[in-house]
């Protein structure tokens, strides 16, 4: 009796796509496709849903606390942050806690060019983004799939050659497709 078993292929690796020189890779969090130099966060405009939770001694007299807390500014929506380390901290500021609701698309927009931007400016190579905007606030993650694939092709980065779009294992192949649709419109 023959052999029946036959060889198939098994979808492997993780959904690519390139946006002009930039490939896209969308993976989830627990199956990192390359090394970052640079990690998008989402975050407010005072910096709070990033904020270290860990209690401690601040080593300050709570007064100076209390000054410097009365008179911290506002970072500006659609704006980042840059963090310095490895990888780089890119705090994109799209939210506002004192708005229903605290975020705005625009925002999202924004804080991908200015992301961009920034990593340009470094010469960075690689950028980790999770869906800005979805983790505290509800932008769908077809909308930002949407966005990003914007932010690419309107800024052209040079430098920049891979961005892992940080997803959920379910949803990494149709965000991949949504790109791919909007690169053909």
């Amino acid at each position: 009796m023959a052999d029946e078993r036959r060889l198939r292929l098994i979808a492997g690796g993780h959904p690519e796509i390139s946006i002009g020189a930039v490939k896209v890779v969308a993976a989830p969090e627990s199956a990192s496709p390359f090394e970052a130099d640079a990690v998008a966060f989402e975050e407010d405009t005072f910096l709070v849903l990033s904020a270290d939770t860990t209690v401690r001694d601040p080593g300050e007299p709570l007064m100076k606390i209390l000054t410097d807390a009365h008179a911290a500014e506002p970072e500006l929506p659609g704006s980042v942050v840059v963090r310095e380390g490895r990888p780089l901290r890119i705090l994109a500021v799209v939210h506002d806690l004192g708005l229903d609701p605290t975020w705005r698309e625009a925002w999202v927009a924004s804080a991908l060019g200015e992301m961009l931007i920034e990593c340009e400016a470094r010469g960075l190579v690689t950028i980790a983004v999770p869906p800005l905007g979805a983790r505290h606030g509800t932008l769908r993650l077809e909308r930002f799939a949407t966005l990003l694939g914007d932010a690419l092709r309107s800024t052209v980065p040079e430098s920049v050659e891979r961005v892992w779009l940080v997803a959920p294992a379910e949803r990494c192949r149709s965000l991949i497709e949504i790109l791919r649709l909007d690169q053909a419109d």
